[in-house]
């Protein structure tokens, strides 16, 4: 008996660290200890492995056990390091042959069944680009695990199959344990169809402003009263934006797979995900957190894709204020006691809100019930610092009698969509050199530099800006909306015409 090594990775945020697992067998009384900073669902793994390993005709030796985890000043939570712990003490047993190199990531069950785990996809993206493509899974991951480009996976349903491969004694194991397989209960039903733009009637001046959002990235503010249809036009945003790259899906899939509730049906997202949490939703649940290491919340999920807040007023104001940072940077560092995690969130933030608590205040207002200060209170808790990041803020007024009487006069998201997709290809003509993708990422220095305008065709924003009606931020975002305007438009440079339509889209809550 010597001590044998396999290989299992620690996942903080989405960045993964492999973790070297050395397993000894001593001489002196039988015991089973979990070195190298494990957590409590990690130090249960002795009793999971024990029960596995004889249920699968391997037990483990009855002598002391040391499974040692390195580097032992790492974090190491959750049951993804069964697999690893157990293949190293079978190693050390004799009982496998060596598994130098390998990863092995699953949860072991009682019977000897090998478990999916969350976090898969990085997990082996983390293993491949540290030099060890060979990587061990339970079946239900295998899926996943296969998406990663240079992985060379092998899943497994039982421990005695895996040992059986590894060299263990074909007569001792319980191979022709068989479990049963679980039925898909969603495996014959077909993808529902996404809303369609079509299905709003009326709204022109919205449709059109959702349309240039899609186009450049920007974020929207929808006013208005309940029934305009903020919350249609809203779902409907993802339908206007093109599909994520290959890089863009492995982003966007790895941080689902790290919150999937049903973790063996990850599959390669190539739409942009679509976000909406309700408005008692806590700062853990939309910027991420939780006790231990942090997890990644629905401001990191809607990353590519449309975080919304339906009633944004009504959510506490240290959540929204807490949008501030991943708005700018386009990530989010969550920093807790056991650690920091920093998760991607570029997304585009919708807000719908009505104009005051009884939504009666928009037109001429004579119905509402709400006094100045009530309609100043409730409005106000969207802070101005976000507001002034959120570049389209439009009034969403009632729909006419003769445009709610219309029968498929309007445009569907399909042909909306070409329309984005060619404006989002000028942009990319245009800022690949500078590492940009969408017109909502370029930095003021740019738009001061090489993309400067003449004086003439910003003499409005400048006069905004000198009377204190724009800061210098919204100056900047106003140019952004006048080049997305301009790339639609297929028009080479934003004119005065684009500025005054950019800056009508900003200011349209303001002057409403």
């Amino acid at each position: 008996m010597g001590v044998a090594r396999s290989y299992c990775v620690a996942l903080l945020g989405l960045n993964g660290y492999i973790v070297e697992v050395e397993a000894d067998i001593g001489q002196t009384l039988p015991n089973f200890l979990i070195l190298g900073l494990p957590d409590a669902a990690l130090n249960e793994a002795r009793e999971r492995i024990r029960s596995a390993a004889q249920n699968s005709g391997i037990p483990l030796s009855r002598r002391k056990i040391t499974a040692n985890l390195i580097p032992a000043s790492l974090p190491k939570r959750g049951s993804g390091f069964d697999l690893a712990i157990c293949v190293a003490v079978l190693g050390a047993a004799g009982d496998i042959r060596s598994t130098e190199g390998t990863v092995f990531i699953a949860e072991l069950g009682l019977d000897g069944r090998l478990r999916p785990v969350r976090g898969i996809l990085p997990a082996v993206m983390a293993a491949v680009q540290a030099g060890h493509p060979d990587v061990v899974v339970a079946q239900a991951n295998a899926a996943e695990a296969m998406l990663v480009p240079g992985a060379r996976v092998r899943g497994y349903k039982t421990l005695a199959r895996l040992a059986f491969d590894f060299g263990a004694d074909p007569q001792d194991l319980a191979l022709d344990y068989d479990p049963m397989e679980e039925e898909d209960p969603d495996g014959g039903t077909l993808p529902s169809a996404a809303p369609d733009l079509c299905d709003v009637s009326g709204q022109g001046d919205a449709r059109r402003a959702l349309e240039v959002a899609a186009a450049g990235a920007h974020h929207v503010l929808l006013s208005g009263p309940p029934g305009a249809g903020k919350t249609m036009l809203a779902e409907r945003l993802p339908g206007l934006l093109p599909d994520l790259g290959d890089k863009e899906s492995m982003e966007v899939t790895a941080i689902h797979s790290l919150s999937a509730v049903h973790i063996e049906k990850i599959s390669l997202l190539r739409r942009p995900p679509f976000e909406n949490p309700h408005h008692s939703a806590t700062a853990a649940a939309i910027i991420g957190g939780g006790s231990g290491l942090p997890r990644p919340g629905a401001a990191s999920r809607a990353h590519r894709g449309v975080l919304f807040l339906d009633e944004a007023p009504e959510y506490e104001r240290r959540v929204l204020d807490a949008l501030r940072q991943p708005l700018e940077s386009g990530e989010l560092v969550i920093h807790r006691s056991a650690g920091t995690a920093a998760y991607p969130a570029r997304f585009q933030l919708v807000l719908a809100a009505n104009p005051c608590p009884c939504g009666k205040a928009s037109g001429k207002g004579v119905d509402c019930t709400c006094t100045a200060v009530m309609r100043r209170r409730y409005f106000g808790r969207m802070s101005g610092p976000l507001l002034d990041r959120v570049d389209i803020q439009l009034q969403v007024e009632r729909v006419s009698l003769a445009d709610f009487g219309q029968a498929g006069g309007e445009e569907d998201s399909a042909t909306v969509a070409r329309r984005v997709a060619a404006a989002r290809f000028r942009q990319q003509e245009r800022l690949g050199s500078f590492g940009l993708e969408t017109n909502s990422q370029v930095p003021g220095r740019l738009l001061r530099g090489v993309l400067k305008l003449p004086p003439a065709t910003t003499r409005i924003l400048d006069s905004s800006l000198e009377r204190g009606a724009l800061t210098a931020r919204g100056y900047d975002r106003v140019l952004r909306l006048a080049w997305t305007l301009a790339d639609l438009g297929h028009r080479d440079r934003p004119g005065l015409d684009d500025i005054g339509q950019a800056l009508g889209l900003r200011q349209a809550v303001a002057a409403a």
